[in-house]
C-alpha cells in the first residue's frame, strides 16, 4: 500500500489557512523560538515557498531566506509583516 511523505502530508494540510494557523499558534506556545521558526518555514514552502511569501509581503526574497534559515535573525517587526 503507497504511503505519503510526511512533509508532503503536512504541506498539503498547511495549504489551508486555518490549519496554517493553528499550526503555527501551537509551534509558538509549545515550541520554543528554533521550533516556531521552523513551522514558519513549513508555511511558507507549503504557500508557494519563500520566494512567494517575499512578494505576499513586499520584502526582499534573499533576505526573507536569510531571516527565516536557522541562523536568522527574525524580528517581531518582520514577523508581524509575514
Amino acid at each position: 500500500m503507497p504511503t505519503k511523505e510526511y512533509k508532503e502530508f503536512l504541506f498539503e494540510q498547511l495549504t489551508d489557512s486555518e490549519v496554517a494557523a493553528e499550526y503555527l499558534t501551537a509551534a509558538i506556545e509549545d515550541g520554543s523560538a528554533d521550533e516556531f521558526l521552523l513551522a514558519l518555514r513549513d508555511v511558507a514552502e507549503a504557500c508557494g515557498g519563500v520566494g512567494m511569501l517575499s512578494d505576499m509581503t513586499d520584502l526582499n526574497r534573499q533576505s526573507m531566506y536569510k531571516m527565516l534559515s536557522e541562523s536568522g535573525n527574525l524580528t517581531l517587526t518582520i514577523l508581524l509583516s509575514v
